[in-house]
């Protein structure tokens, strides 16, 4: 391999589930409309997971994609890197579900658990393994089935979430989508602005776990809101400093797809125009770390992203954790 080139994602792929909830579905579910709904996030519909289906099966489907998108076979996987909320089980990891149905024989698999930001955390982790020279070909997937902790009960966060999935194949390249940085933060002192309480070590499933209804996300949305649109606003700015350019010379930004008002809030206080976010959580809601792979393979099939376009990822999440990544398409 040529001496500059270094980690780049060489494929893309993302898998939706064919169910769609409406806005008009959840209005006979809970207190709600769909103006209301419009209005205050910009989601109008959502995937969810038919009966039987889990986060393994939706990663397995748009790994398949990536793979095929960038030449690989199973066997040639080194690492299968996972980023979910929503795994299987608790253990074994889901990436080791999804080894076993690619039949990538010869990877190693674990997952990693960074909420919303998980998949900037997961191209960190593939990105640092391809470029030291330990690995060849690493599989980072975003996967999510939100549906199964999200309460149907609750008009708050009902609302917002849904089921999905993408990949990419992270290998060395000149000739494709380089990864020029990641940036990483956390600040776990605001844990509990969002967080899932129960299911671990601090609240074990018990009766009355589930009578408080803890196995659900919980979250207080107006202080979600302020503090991701400080901390990915700060968070774009020193990545575009750390790699010598200017916000005007991001072509396209691609946000986690949390909330439509944060992204516009965010835009604005970085005083570009909305037309260089890419967004579509009006169709697939916030799928949490599957939402910027999702997105990715959406951009590129949209034309949206040109070689040689400078793309930022960004991402805001519980822990809270933050992140952001470069590429040079």
């Amino acid at each position: 391999m040529r001496q500059n080139q270094r980690a780049s994602i060489t494929g893309i792929g993302s898998y939706l589930p064919g169910k769609v909830l409406t806005n008009y579905d959840l209005e006979k579910m809970v207190d709600t409309s769909d103006d209301w709904i419009i209005q205050r996030t910009g989601i109008k519909e959502r995937r969810i997971v038919e009966n039987g289906q889990i986060t393994s099966d939706l990663a397995t489907q748009a790994s398949l994609k990536a793979m095929e998108d960038a030449g690989v076979y199973p066997h040639d996987l080194d690492m299968i890197i996972t980023s979910t909320i929503t795994p299987d089980h608790f253990f074994p990891s889901t990436s080791c579900f999804v080894q076993q149905k690619l039949g990538a024989t010869r990877a190693g698999a674990f997952d990693i658990l960074a909420a919303c930001a998980g998949f900037i955390y997961a191209i960190s982790v593939g990105q640092s393994f391809v470029n030291s020279g330990a690995m060849e070909t690493v599989l980072v997937i975003g996967a999510e089935c939100l549906s199964t902790i999200t309460d149907f009960t609750d008009r708050t966060t009902c609302v917002l979430f849904g089921d999905g999935a993408g990949a990419v194949i992270i290998q060395k390249s000149s000739a494709k989508h380089e990864i020029l940085s990641t940036s990483l933060a956390a600040d776990g002192s605001q844990a509990d602005v969002l967080i899932m309480p129960g299911g671990g070590a601090k609240t074990p499933a018990s009766v009355e776990s589930v009578q408080q209804r803890t196995h659900y996300i919980h979250f207080r949305g107006k202080e979600v809101f302020k503090l991701a649109i400080n901390n990915i606003t700060s968070m774009i700015l020193e990545t575009v400093n750390k790699n010598g350019l200017t916000i005007e010379d991001i072509d396209l930004i691609i946000p986690h797809q949390s909330n439509l008002r944060i992204i516009e809030a965010t835009m604005e206080k970085l005083g570009l125009p909305m037309e260089k976010a890419f967004v579509n959580i009006d169709k697939y809601g916030n799928t949490s770390s599957a939402s910027i792979p999702i997105a990715i393979d959406e951009a590129r099939k949209e034309g949206r992203l040109s070689k040689g376009d400078l793309v930022m990822l960004v991402a805001f999440g519980g822990g809270l954790t933050w992140g952001s990544s470069v590429i040079r398409w």
